[in-house]
């Protein structure tokens, strides 16, 4: 469920609220007021949100008496958007995300979010170069993992052994399989496979790694509805879709692989590591999301898109990563 902005015309209901869940009344130092508070209804943090709203006007009304008014009504909407942020976030669980790693398969999709990291520490590992630091001022490990699936999975592995994450986000670029997914839109995972994977010989569906009890790898619900909701407001000139991440070891290129990609394995998009670090996450059970800007279609126009439209996606998904720590920093 998205949540609805608050309007000013909730302050009259904060007003209401604040008589209901006094948090300064002088009634809080009498003997009864613990009796009155195990009788009320619990506040929702919906209800909580417009009552700090209008407490924050009474004390911008009564602070700064002095000051422009247009400056004090932007500070008062201002805490407002980011309350309603931190609600967003708290009715999904994501403070409990302290620690987020963010990977990217080339330097080119993480270097403008290490360039706005601050208090950096540098590790390297495995030739991969981990940098922990703060990014909009929530805790954060970037790194480059390198192309492909097996460097994707040691790095989500490094990931999970040494820096403890609570969840991570893959970000980078990728071929459409669908025709309503343009180029330069982005692809929030709904779940992810290897679609290179075939052992049907033995009863398994294609994609399947033997013995493993699930055939794709699901996404978390928390991280793909900020996804989307932080993507409409950060990227609005672009589309974004919920959708099967299907990677493989080779660059799709050739409109047959496209439509079995899209019949067989019902994928949304094609690139060449979401699915090891899904698989890496899904055991040891820490949440994920990849998201994916489209490049090029998958198809014999492939290999020319992908050089004329790499910048442009690349910088869809930056902002969108941004965008998600951002929102969960307020959490």
């Amino acid at each position: 469920m998205r949540m609805r902005k608050i309007q000013r015309s909730d302050l009259a209901e904060g007003d209401k609220a604040r008589k209901v869940h006094p948090q300064s009344s002088r009634a809080a130092g009498c003997g009864c007021a613990k009796s009155r508070e195990q009788t009320r209804p619990k506040e929702t943090s919906q209800e909580k949100c417009i009552r700090k709203a209008a407490e924050w006007r009474d004390a911008d009304a009564g602070a700064n008496k002095t000051s422009n008014a247009d400056n004090t009504g932007m500070e008062w909407k201002n805490r407002i958007i980011e309350s309603d942020k931190a609600q967003f976030a708290e009715e999904r669980g994501l403070e409990m995300f302290n620690l987020i790693g963010i990977i990217g398969a080339m330097e080119e999709e993480v270097a403008a979010l290490k360039a706005e990291m601050s208090g950096v520490e540098t590790r390297e590992k495995a030739g991969m170069v981990f940098l922990k630091g703060k990014l909009c001022g929530r805790e954060v490990v970037v790194v480059r993992s390198g192309i492909a699936k097996v460097n994707a999975g040691i790095c989500t592995q490094i990931l999970v052994d040494d820096y403890d994450v609570d969840a991570v986000i893959n970000t980078g670029i990728a071929g459409s399989l669908q025709n309503t997914i343009e180029i330069g839109d982005i692809v929030v995972s709904t779940d992810a496979l290897q679609y290179d994977v075939h052992v049907e010989a033995f009863g398994y569906a294609p994609g399947q790694i033997p013995r493993m009890d699930t055939l794709a790898f699901p996404a978390d619900e928390r991280l793909i509805a900020l996804a989307e909701r932080v993507c409409r407001e950060v990227n609005p000139e672009i589309g974004v879709h919920r959708g099967r991440v299907v990677s493989g070891d080779c660059f799709v290129s050739d409109r047959a692989v496209k439509a079995e990609l899209k019949e067989v394995h019902q994928g949304s998009c094609a690139e060449m590591e979401g699915a090891a670090i899904a698989q890496a996450a899904y055991l040891n059970q820490i949440p994920y999301v990849i998201l994916r800007a489209i490049s090029d279609k998958a198809d014999d126009s492939a290999t020319v898109d992908y050089d004329t439209f790499e910048k442009m996606a690349i910088r869809h998904c930056v902002n969108l990563v941004r965008g998600m720590v951002s929102s969960m920093s307020n959490s």
